[in-house]
């Protein structure tokens, strides 16, 4: 056994001569026993019971071992070791395609069979733990949070961020636009070995041929250069497709040599880098029309990680949007914003090409208008709602405190030093930013 308590294995066997055999073995052995006489009272039990183990018979009344097995939901469930007096070659391998940890046949030699079943268990335990420290390191890392969701892409992703952040090697993210791909090239820049390392984001986009090199490898005695300035962390190259082909070959000449010449240097100077890419694009078609070079491709490709489009997990899509809403309340400081049957109507009817930036984005409109006294997610999702939100931050501003002051003016019913006091600020700041805003007191009571 590992972790200090005993193994627990369920018995299913309708000869009742053989199962208080095996129940007899098995508890000699230090284990944990319940047993039953027919198949169908397993799942119920097993969730009661929580065994690491299920012995079964193969053919029983009603429902049958490998009928039994197939019940069963293989991420969820125990190992399944089933057991026949009349075993044959044919039914071992189909029992083992069918998802069964292992087949012995009776009569059974006790120390062989108590082997499987230790192995079997102790497997199962040690998946069960490294499930739990896995989740567990997802909470503290703050991916539950960064990547909300809990559909079962976005738990895999979740999975695959932490697995791969450690490993040094290049991985490429894809994804439609929005979905949050440079999020996840942070998450697995911090939660590798060196978190407090440069990350430099590129736009590959922007990048230009005729200043790549001053920009990015320097100029000899005068200034190192970004990649430089960034070694020993993470180069990120997003929408890598949009690269210029004369920067893709300088780009691909750095991963192969791992190094640099400044301009007008004479020797290279190393560098250390990660190389993360993203791209919103089909890279083979990318090849194939000559805008992204297969070789490159090949170089930054080695570990890829898909990103799921929103209207592909629309279970997650209510979730995202309580989210953001009072992400938002919070930040425009005001009442959390219910989501009445308008609004989740048409929440999960919108086909979100925008993806969760589209959503964030929907959700912060919803919260302004709310702000205002009205709006509902049918009227955010129409861009042209707030059309008169200030444009300039001097007036967001003004508008901002002339609201905030408005409202604690009303709360303590024209108290001023309660009001300064609530606001956080002097009773004569407030009063200069009464006049300067133009406010009436008497107005607002």
């Amino acid at each position: 056994m590992i972790s200090g308590q005993p193994f627990r294995i369920i018995v299913v066997d309708d000869d009742k001569a053989m199962r208080l055999s095996l129940v007899e073995l098995l508890e000699a052995a230090g284990w944990e026993v319940s047993a039953l006489a027919r198949a169908e009272k397993t799942q119920d039990l097993a969730a009661d019971f929580m065994p690491d183990v299920i012995l079964s018979d193969v053919r029983m009344p009603g429902m049958t071992g490998t009928e039994l097995l197939a019940s069963l939901d293989k991420s969820t469930s125990p190992p399944v070791v089933l057991i026949s007096a009349h075993g044959d070659i044919p039914m071992a391998v189909n029992a083992m395609q069918s998802g069964a940890y292992s087949f012995v046949e009776k009569p059974y030699e006790p120390r062989r069979l108590l082997t499987i079943l230790r192995h079997a268990a102790e497997q199962n335990r040690m998946q069960k733990t490294n499930e739990r420290l896995q989740e567990r390191l997802i909470q503290l890392s703050g991916l539950d949070r960064l990547l909300l969701g809990q559909t079962e892409a976005v738990r895999n992703l979740r999975t695959d961020i932490i697995d791969f952040a450690t490993l040094d090697t290049p991985i490429m993210v894809q994804g439609e636009t929005g979905t949050g791909k440079e999020l996840v090239a942070r998450a697995l820049h911090d939660l590798g070995p060196d978190p407090a390392a440069p990350f430099l984001a590129l736009n590959c986009a922007a990048l230009s041929p005729d200043t790549f090199e001053v920009e990015m490898f320097g100029k000899h005695g005068e200034s190192d250069g970004r990649l430089l300035a960034a070694s020993g962390g993470t180069l990120f190259l997003d929408e890598i497709c949009s690269a210029p082909l004369a920067v893709q070959a300088k780009l691909l000449r750095i991963i192969e040599d791992k190094q640099v010449l400044p301009i007008g240097g004479t020797e290279p100077v190393p560098v250390n880098l990660r190389f993360l890419s993203a791209t919103n694009e089909d890279v083979d078609q990318a090849v194939s029309d000559g805008r992204l070079r297969q070789d490159l491709l090949f170089r930054l490709n080695t570990v890829v990680l898909n990103i799921p489009a929103l209207r592909n997990r629309r279970d997650d899509v209510m979730l995202l949007a309580a989210h953001f809403l009072d992400e938002f309340a919070s930040v425009y400081e005001i009442d959390r914003q219910a989501l009445s049957n308008e609004d989740t109507a048409a929440l999960l009817a919108h086909d979100w090409p925008g993806n969760v930036r589209e959503l964030r984005n929907v959700c912060e409109r919803r919260i302004l208008l709310a702000r205002r006294g009205g709006g509902s997610i049918a009227e955010a999702l129409r861009t042209d709602q707030l059309d008169d939100v200030p444009e300039t931050l001097r007036e967001a501003v003004a508008a901002f405190e002339r609201e905030l002051i408005g409202k604690a003016i009303k709360a303590h019913k024209g108290r001023m030093d309660a009001a300064a006091e609530a606001l956080g600020i002097g009773r004569r700041t407030l009063n200069e930013k009464i006049v300067k805003l133009g406010l009436n007191k008497d107005a607002l009571l």
